[in-house]
């Protein structure tokens, strides 16, 4: 059975809104480990910088693949 749009919808909101607290989470803990001391409002910023590349990322290579999958 195919995943309605709905459905496809949820899930990309939940992988984003998941991958952004993972990120700003793994940068709590891993930037002091290398002399990195960053504000909760500065690693906040950074996770979303880095949320943004991530979907734009995942945008072009879905294009991509997709493009290669016509051909």
């Amino acid at each position: 059975m195919k995943q309605s749009r709905t459905m496809s919808l949820v899930e990309a909101i939940t992988n984003v809104i998941v991958g952004y607290g993972i990120a700003v989470v793994t940068q709590i803990l891993i930037f002091p480990i290398f002399g990195l001391h960053t504000t909760l409002t500065q690693n906040l910023k950074m996770g979303a910088v880095f949320t943004v590349v991530s979907i734009a990322r995942s945008f072009a290579l879905r294009r991509m693949f997709e493009a290669f999958r016509i051909h």
